[in-house]
């Protein structure tokens, strides 16, 4: 095997343990917020490789055309746990919740492929300011290093109290993907995520001991559709879905902003830009029919990961076709119980650690998109006010919105929706003095 054929392939299976890293979490968090059987939790999994899968390969190849992986969007976290703990408040039926948001994720993903398929992303670009940017890479950071951090200390689940040895094996996993990526040498920093889980993972099973997969008797197991029944809508979730879409056009340009931004550090000339060539148009549409994937295969829906600009950046993996490969066996791995039952025992704080280590290229990431202009006093107080009210709301207990209606429970509840709201309304209508004359002048 030659050196470039070794290379390939240990990319291959760098990006196939992101993915994988991505992934794995979230589905078992969900899981058991809706109290999901284990084969419930596993089957939530297979149908979560395989929307992954299709939806990274498609915007690669189709879409964005850019190493960017797809993974479970932040803002539907935030709209799936806040429906699951309705549920329970209210003795509802999570299942009911569960359809409700199938129709969701139906609607959005309709319109986020239409916006896509008339070309309108490009035109949102002037929305969407490197400050707007800035301060949502930041904010969804801030809301996920929490929940990261719970999964490194063991008390993502029932338990409130740290496990020690997990704890240990977390850090332990996180300082070593930092370090590498830092002070590692060329193929050690270019393998640094895939070095770190792998540790990890070993150093897991040796002090807590290693999970045990599912046992099936099916050699191939076809992912089930609508699996939690036929959608449903009702007002709530309609209104709900159309501020949803709008903040996920909002996820799809920050992703590949980033990911120029970091390619362009390394020299990497794109021949296209975002708007003129339709890169953005394509990767709505295709974020738009990943969307509706995630609704008929009952999953949470994905969207282009802004971290991978920080993947990028820490390991150096450009090359599209290792993206390609990885994203094929993801995509096929959901078909083999075996495979994928086995794939799901990576240890949640591992996986956690991982992309701690990643999101910490986000913050950076976030405020070099701020300092593109300068920061003067109108651009200083929007950035303080979108993060101050969009990292508070996270301190506040979900009981605080109970009363109020449904969706502003949705809205109020969620730091990364109101913190890019109120940057975006603040920007858009606190106009400055020099645009506005600027513009007078050009009429």
């Amino acid at each position: 095997m030659t050196n470039k054929s070794w290379a390939a392939g240990m990319a291959t299976v760098q990006w196939f343990m992101f993915l994988l890293a991505g992934s794995m979490a979230f589905p078992i968090i969900i899981g058991h917020i809706y109290q999901l059987s284990a084969e419930d939790i596993s089957g939530l999994m297979q149908r979560t490789f395989l929307v992954v899968g299709i939806a990274t390969l498609i915007g690669g190849w189709l879409g964005h055309r850019l190493p960017i992986i797809d993974g479970p969007a932040g803002i539907w976290i935030g709209v799936f746990v806040l429906m699951g703990q309705m549920a329970f408040l209210h003795g509802q039926d999570p299942i009911h919740n569960l359809r409700l948001l199938e129709g969701s994720m139906l609607l959005a993903g309709g319109i986020l492929a239409v916006l896509g398929a008339l070309g309108w992303m490009g035109k949102m670009l002037q929305v969407f300011t490197p400050l707007v940017n800035g301060v949502y890479l930041i904010i969804i950071t801030f809301q996920l290093s929490g929940t990261m951090l719970k999964g490194m200390l063991g008390t993502s689940g029932a338990s409130a109290e740290v496990e020690p040895g997990v704890a240990a094996v977390s850090f332990l996993t996180f300082l070593l993907v930092v370090a590498l990526s830092i002070w590692g040498r060329k193929w050690l920093k270019s393998y640094a995520v895939l070095i770190g889980m792998i540790a990890g993972w070993a150093a897991f099973a040796l002090i807590n001991g290693g999970d045990t997969p599912l046992k099936s008797s099916a050699i191939v197991s076809l992912p089930e559709v609508f699996a939690w029944g036929l959608p449903r809508l009702d007002a709530g979730t309609i209104i709900s879905s159309i501020i949803v879409a709008l903040v996920l056009v909002s996820g799809v340009i920050i992703s590949v902003s980033s990911m120029q931004q970091v390619l362009e550090e390394r020299g990497q000339q794109l021949t296209e830009t975002l708007g003129r060539k339709g890169r953005l148009a394509r990767g709505g549409l295709i974020s738009g029919v990943s969307t509706l994937l995630s609704s008929v295969f009952s999953t949470i829906a994905t969207i282009p990961f802004s971290v991978s600009a920080g993947f990028v950046r820490t390991t150096g993996q450009t090359r599209m076709l290792p993206f390609f490969i990885a994203c094929v066996l993801f995509a096929a791995a959901s078909f083999f119980p075996v495979v994928y039952t086995f794939l799901s025992t990576l240890p949640e704080p591992v996986a956690n650690a991982a992309m701690l280590a990643l999101f910490s290229q986000m913050i950076g990431i976030g405020i070099h998109s701020i300092l593109k202009e300068p920061l003067d006093q109108r651009r200083l107080t929007i950035l303080s006010l979108s993060l101050m009210l969009g990292t508070g709301v996270m301190f506040l207990p979900a009981a605080v919105f109970a009363g109020l209606p449904t969706v502003l429970q949705y809205i109020m509840s969620n730091g990364v929706m109101v913190g890019i709201l109120t940057a975006l309304v603040l920007e858009q209508s606190w106009r400055n003095k020099k645009i506005a004359v600027d513009k007078g002048k050009q009429v």
